[in-house]
């Protein structure tokens, strides 16, 4: 898998992750959803996220 797939797959998954875990412990657990979307929405505009440079320095190829 590529980078770009990695950086989906784990936005993807703490989102569902958060919301889960909204239902069943706490509400405030959907303050990480947010945080999780506005990370991608800066990195849309600063193309830059921390993840894609964590996996980077891991090996994952590019796309």
């Amino acid at each position: 898998m590529t980078v770009n797939r990695y950086l989906r797959l784990f936005a993807g998954f703490f989102v569902m992750l958060s919301v889960v875990l909204s239902q069943l412990h706490s509400p405030y657990w959907l303050f990480f959803t947010a945080f999780v979307g506005l990370n991608l929405f800066q990195s849309a505009f600063s193309n830059w996220c921390p993840l894609i440079t964590l996996l980077r320095k891991l090996g994952i190829k590019e796309g």
